[in-house]
């Protein structure tokens, strides 16, 4: 049997560590088996033990406490070391701060390179994003919206796909008892556009009509106080709990005891970007929870309004409140909207999602050997048409 071709993962962030590109690269590198894939990442804590018990090939890069950028500036490096012993024939960069190492990497191997895009650091470093989007040999975008703040950057991608992150479907998403009415929210505590703001002052008019209703967040970060200290001055504090970072295994309880999920994500003001995708919504709907979205952003992608949830102004409390009262109160619609998330999400399936990155990595590594089978020099590009 011929060798795997070689893929090398070049990202900032993966478990232990939390967060959703987190959770992508480790399935991505764990489910790819058409190359032989090797992981360079950033250090964690709690990564050596991580590291031992998963049969994937990662090398870790940095002290935990070292400034941020500093850490992926020596990511780069290690990433260029790693790729001269390891010689692979295509580089995926599950963020952009890696792709000065592609375009290295590309000079001296002829290696082309896959470059994801999520969202929220686009306009944030809009600079670096049109040099990685402008040097890579294809950009996954994570949704149309993804795409669009790619392209005001200025840039001018070879070739776009478009493909969303996975969910994991659960083996058990059969819905346990909760004593009362239970709006769940999923998200970190650090970004505003996350709507808990908007959802302490909806809150309050949901319990106008459903009185014992219960708000669960689950997410720590640094506006956890603030978030607390609204709902105390609403006089909300026997509706909301707030339960800070929890085990997987917790989650996935709430998320099985729940009524409703809300996330009335908005646009950032500033120009900043907000949810590029919206994987909450599908992992809900896994569970056959229905939810209530902001109609803006990556949530356009996610959720099926009046389908799979109900897509309404995230920046209106009242709209928001309107949306879940009727979740609460008419079951069978309820019912409809969690059964068709939950069919929805069997589309997003982690492995369907793998399987296309891993088409795109094939389709990447023939289109270098074709351009290299002609005679075109290993560090050129030769024009393609976007998508």
């Amino acid at each position: 049997m011929p060798a795997r071709p070689r893929l090398l993962i070049l990202t900032p962030d993966y478990p232990p560590a939390h967060g959703g590109i987190q959770v992508m690269a480790h399935r991505l590198a764990a489910g790819i088996q058409a190359f032989q894939t090797r992981t360079v990442a950033l250090a964690a804590p709690g990564a050596a033990e991580f590291d031992r018990e998963q049969q994937t090939d990662v090398r870790r890069v940095g002290a935990v406490a070292a400034p941020h950028q500093a850490r992926n500036a020596l990511l780069n490096l290690i990433a260029v070391r790693e790729a001269l012993s390891f010689r692979p024939e295509v580089t995926l960069h599950l963020h952009m701060v890696t792709s000065p190492a592609g375009v290295l990497i590309r000079r001296a191997l002829g290696a082309p390179s896959v470059q994801y895009f999520h969202a929220k650091e686009i306009p944030a470093r809009a600079g670096l994003a049109r040099f990685a989007a402008d040097h890579a040999d294809v950009v996954i975008a994570v949704s149309s919206y993804c795409e669009d703040l790619i392209k005001a950057t200025g840039a001018r991608p070879a070739h776009v796909e478009r493909i969303s992150p996975g969910v994991d479907i659960p083996e058990d998403a059969s819905p346990q008892p909760s004593e009362r009415p239970t709006v769940l929210t999923i998200a970190r505590l650090e970004d505003r556009y996350k709507g808990h703001d908007v959802m302490v002052r909806a809150l309050a008019l949901v319990r106008e009509q459903v009185p014992d209703v219960e708000w669960v967040v689950l997410g720590e970060g640094s506006l956890r106080a603030e978030f607390e200290g609204q709902a105390q001055d609403a006089a909300l504090t026997e509706a909301v709990r707030f339960l800070g970072r929890v085990s997987d295994e917790e989650r996935d309880l709430w998320l099985r005891r729940c009524d409703v999920l809300a996330m009335p994500s908005r646009l950032p003001e500033g120009g900043q970007a907000g949810e590029g995708f919206g994987i909450v919504f599908l992992e809900a709907g896994s569970y056959g929870k229905p939810v209530v979205a902001g109609n803006v952003g990556g949530a356009l992608a996610s959720v099926s309004d009046g389908g799979s949830g109900l897509l309404v102004d995230p920046w209106d409390p009242s709209a928001v409140a309107e949306a879940i009262v009727k979740l609460l109160l008419d079951r069978e619609l309820a019912s409809r909207l969690g059964a068709a998330g939950a069919a929805r999400a069997q589309s997003f399936a982690w492995p369907l999602i793998v399987e296309r990155v891993e088409a795109v990595l094939l389709d990447c590594r023939a289109a270098a050997g074709a351009r290299r089978g002609h005679g075109a020099r290993s560090s050129e590009r030769s024009p393609r048409t976007p998508a």
